[in-house]
This record gives structure tokens, sequence and C-alpha cells, in this order.
């Protein structure tokens, strides 16, 4: 299966250039605020983050499907932890929000960047018979980012302490989309 891979630096450093855009868009009149200090976190995390994801088309057909989405999943709730904290003090003026939103339209870093890779590594698995064939791989790759966002969500507002770890956590996220293909019934003799 041939695929098309663009180079994980230039990848990152493309990543990175789009935030910097935003980071234009989204400027404080003053230095040091909320969204700047949002804008820093997500163009450390995001290239590495999104770089995770690209990489899954290299596990195509290799392992398991679980066992491939189960560090996504992990790194996914670490990623969620780390930029959503400082996502919710620098989103707390409209103005600004509707500036990212702009931003985000104007630098095509939206919530596809994210789903776009997953979405493909579950189809091309999909194709060659291990995932199941009437699972959407779109919504699925939805609902895992779902998954890691809520579990981030949930460690930050009430506390670690108040739900399994993470690691249990991204267990739990990949194994209940229920991805593996029902097992073939025995020919009958």
């Amino acid at each position: 299966m041939a695929t098309s891979h663009v180079d994980p630096y230039q990848r990152s450093q493309d990543a990175r250039r789009r935030v910097l855009e935003m980071a234009v868009s989204l400027r404080e009149d003053r230095g040091g605020g909320s969204v700047d200090h949002f804008l820093a976190l997500l163009q450390d995390r995001l290239p590495s983050w999104l770089s995770m994801l690209h990489d899954l088309s290299h596990r195509i057909g290799k392992g398991s499907v679980a066992d491939n989405l189960h560090p996504i999943a992990r790194a996914g709730i670490q990623y969620y932890i780390d930029v959503q904290s400082a996502a919710l003090p620098a989103f707390t003026s409209p103005n600004v929000t509707v500036r990212f939103r702009q931003a985000v339209r104007d630098t095509g870093l939206g919530p596809w960047t994210e789903t776009a890779p997953l979405a493909a590594y579950l189809a091309a698995e999909q194709r060659i018979g291990r995932v199941r064939a009437d699972a959407d791989p779109e919504a699925t790759a939805r609902l895992l980012i779902a998954g890691c966002f809520h579990r981030a969500y949930v460690e930050m507002f009430v506390g670690a302490d108040t739900c399994p770890s993470r690691e249990a956590s991204a267990r739990e996220v990949v194994r209940e989309l229920r991805l593996e293909p029902a097992p073939s019934a025995p020919a009958s003799v």
C-alpha cells in the first residue's frame, strides 16, 4: 500500500509556523498574557501530538490496532491536560474567542488536523480487515479524541484521584471503541 509521507520534521515546522500565524492574529496589546501562554504551549505541544497521529500510518497492519491506539490515547490525555489548562484563562474574552476561531480557519489548524490522520489510519486498518467493517473511521477518530479530552477535563476540574489513572483511562477509551472485527464462525463440516 503506497502512502505519501511528509517529512516529520517538516510537518512539525509547518504546525509551529501555523501556530505563529495564529499568534499574530490573536496577539494581545500587552505581552505575557494568558493568550500568549496558551499559544506558546500550543506551539510546543501541537507538533509532537500531530506527529504521533501521523506516525500511525507506519503501524498499518502491524501489531494490534488496540496496541497501536493505546499510546495515542495516553498521549492525547497528556496533550489535553497540558494545553486545555492554558486555554481556559485565554478564552475568557469573547473577542479573543472570535479572533481565535478565525485564526483557526485561516491557518487550517482546526480539530480536523487531529482527526484526519487518525481516521486515515483506521480506514486503512479497516480495508485490510483489522477494524470492523461497520465502523465509521471519522466518527471513531472523534470519539477517541473526545475520550482523551474528557479524561483531561475531569482531572483538571475535580482531580486525578477522582477517576481511573491516565493509563487505565487510555486503555478504556481504546477498548470501548470496540474496533476489533467479530470472530468468524467456524465453518461447519
